[in-house]
């Protein structure tokens, strides 16, 4: 079974290769948009989920933002499979633009002399920036591995091109993975929107409403010290992104209580996303259930 499932990734890849770059993002935001409604729950849901955010309290608009963010999704996963046709180790500073503190930039990319922590969200074009900052910086990323092997590292070494090192959510930090995050001075990325459960997350606020938070980037940050850099890298045109960062490099010194101290860390990293959400809410995946 699984060897048919890599069989037909490849044939589906083969397919989508005669698509040019520059209309990846178009066609998929399309066809993201026009299966919107055949989704009734996650439409729903993202509806509920905007309002209850206090993006808007029209359900007119409610529903336009989340038509788009549904589309913007299914764009932004085509444009990233385009963009090592498009973008290069060589010319990756024509396609991004940054925005924020000089500070934060030099920390990341002009002065990179010790291991840093970016935290994002699924907002704007997350898949897109990995591939980017990898040409500048070494990095970590955390993900969910597929179940199938095979197809997994075909799309691997389609996708995840550069200086990166993929992580799978179920291995948590090693000790092997934190030497080599400290040996490369790497950046350590984290996607840190998702439920958390009860096991594995606290709950504070995020947009306004009680969510369970994973506790993994306050417990590296209170261990390691390491720069904590918010932020999220917006689409603005085909292969033109915008990097953000919320604010100065994070910051918080240690009460000796750890559980206030994680709860502290996790609510002022979630006010630094819920802030570049709400300026952004079209890209952003309200389709997920965050609140549970």
């Amino acid at each position: 079974m699984n060897a048919i499932t890599l069989l037909l990734v490849r044939l589906l890849s083969g397919l989508y290769g005669a698509v040019p770059a520059q209309k990846a993002y178009g066609m998929g935001a399309r066809l993201g948009e026009l299966l919107y409604p055949f989704f009734p729950g996650r439409r729903r849901l993202s509806s509920d989920n905007i309002r209850k955010a206090g993006i808007t309290d029209d359900p007119e608009e409610a529903d336009r933002i989340g038509r788009k963010a549904f589309g913007h999704l299914a764009g932004h996963i085509c444009e990233a499979l385009k963009i090592g046709e498009v973008v290069t180790p060589d010319n990756w500073r024509e396609h991004m633009v940054y925005e924020g503190p000089q500070e934060v930039w030099q920390i990341l990319a002009e002065t990179p002399d010790r291991p840093v922590m970016i935290l994002t969200g699924h907002h704007g074009t997350w898949e897109a920036a990995v591939p980017i900052i990898s040409a500048f910086r070494p990095m970590i990323a955390v993900a969910r591995r597929m179940n199938n092997g095979m197809v997994e590292q075909f799309l691997s070494k389609k996708h995840f091109r550069g200086n990166i090192t993929i992580i799978g959510k179920e291995h948590g930090f090693t000790p092997a993975i934190l030497r080599q995050w400290k040996t490369e001075k790497a950046a350590m990325t984290l996607v840190m929107d998702q439920h958390a459960g009860k096991k594995q997350g606290v709950r504070v606020d995020f947009l306004g409403r009680p969510a369970s938070t994973h506790t993994s980037p306050a417990r590296l940050y209170l261990a390691s010290r390491a720069p904590m850099l918010v932020g999220s890298f917006i689409r603005e045109s085909p292969f033109q992104y915008r990097m953000i960062s919320a604010g100065d490099a994070f910051e918080y010194e240690p009460t000796g209580d750890h559980d206030r101290d994680i709860r502290e860390i996790l609510s002022g990293i979630n006010d630094r996303l819920g802030r570049l959400i709400r300026r952004y809410p079209e890209q952003y995946l309200w389709a997920h259930r965050r609140w549970r």
